[in-house]
């Protein structure tokens, strides 16, 4: 299979060493070249992982009646006014660091994912390989190459949320839901995946939502932070009903040391914390040990 996609970037080489033009052509046509294999490959086997990370369900790809190379897709008149909003920030012969900003409006308006088509039209907006859009979309797990429900759910399932009772927000989302990671609800509305440290750290244990309900002009990204399992079902239920909970820290307003939630329960501050007074537990041993 690779040996296909080398034998065609190897003629397009050849082809543009022997031009006038070699220098101007030769990444072009390589990475044209590379692209059309991959197309052509699509196209035998009907499926083809693209993503780099092997834990990244969401992005590969399967030929459907809705996502292969003879569907359409197209901004709507008022996105490619945000898109070409987004390309005037770069000097012309950078437009194509919008790429992942433009991505972003396509999955929005898109229902939360991107379709072959959806990439294959940034692409041709940015005058860029397909091929390189497609490494962008499969290299940042935030981009979905296959359908989601419209809220997306991502637990994040990194060491301080863990320590928090990350694990315990799963359980109850897979409980409640019905569903497991990488799975959407039979109504369409939910889907459960995870994610890698979103930065809040300090209100462990934390999901962030995607609400693709109202396309880019009502899109919304939220953290919801210092979950218990309680706090967890509440916002799911909220979404159910067509509410928008609010955002944020479940327990505090500020990030002062009022408390914590501590093996999946809210435990008020016992006090400022200190450098020179005996540390709070709860502990991992009896620091009186050795």
């Amino acid at each position: 299979m690779l040996s296909r996609v080398a034998a065609l970037a190897g003629r397009a080489l050849s082809a543009a060493a022997s031009s006038s033009a070699a220098t101007e052509q030769l990444t072009l046509r390589a990475a044209g070249a590379a692209g059309f294999a991959w197309r052509n490959l699509l196209q035998q086997q009907g499926q083809r992982g693209f993503a780099t990370n092997s834990t990244d369900i969401f992005n590969v790809h399967k030929d459907t009646p809705d996502n292969n190379w003879n569907t359409e897709f197209d901004f709507t008149q008022e996105n490619y006014k945000v898109v070409q909003d987004i390309i005037n920030r770069y000097p012309p012969n950078y437009k194509q660091s919008a790429i992942i900003p433009v991505l972003d409006i396509a999955q929005q308006q898109n229902k939360g994912w991107l379709s072959l088509a959806a990439m294959n039209r940034v692409a041709k907006i940015l005058e860029m390989p397909e091929i390189r859009v497609y490494e962008v979309a499969t290299f940042y797990t935030m981009f979905n190459r296959s359908k989601i429900g419209k809220y997306h759910i991502m637990i994040c399932g990194t060491t301080p949320c863990r320590l928090q009772g990350a694990e315990k927000i799963e359980e109850t989302l897979t409980k409640h839901l019905g569903i497991h990671i990488g799975e959407t609800t039979p109504d369409g509305l939910f889907t459960l995946g995870e994610m890698e440290c979103m930065g809040a750290c300090v209100n462990a244990p934390m999901v962030a939502i995607a609400d693709y309900t109202k396309g880019v002009e009502g899109f919304t990204y939220d953290y919801y932070e210092d979950l218990t399992p309680e706090d967890t079902i509440n916002v799911v239920e909220a979404f159910k009903r067509g509410e928008k909970p609010t955002p944020g820290s479940q327990h505090r307003t500020k990030a002062e040391p009022a408390g914590a939630v501590q093996f999946g329960k809210w435990v008020p501050s016992s006090g400022t914390t200190t450098l020179t007074g005996t540390p709070r537990g709860p502990y991992c041993r009896d620091l009186d040990k050795p």
